[in-house]
C-alpha cells in the first residue's frame, strides 16, 4: 500500500494528498489512518472498503 492517497477533505473542502499515519490489522482486515497535509483532518480505511470520512 502506498503511503499517499489522494481524497476529499471536508475541512479544506477539495481533493487533498493524505498521508498514511498508521496501520494494524484488526479482525476486518487492515486498518489505515489517514492524514490531510494541509489541515490534519484525518479518517480510517478498513481495508479500503469502509472509511469513517463517509
Amino acid at each position: 500500500m502506498s503511503l499517499e492517497i489522494e481524497h476529499d477533505c471536508p475541512e479544506c473542502g477539495e481533493s487533498q494528498e493524505f498521508y498514511r499515519a498508521a496501520s494494524t490489522t484488526v479482525h476486518l482486515g487492515e486498518k489505515t489512518k489517514w492524514r490531510c497535509t494541509e489541515c490534519d483532518y484525518g479518517f480510517v480505511l478498513i481495508d479500503g472498503e469502509v472509511d469513517s470520512s463517509a
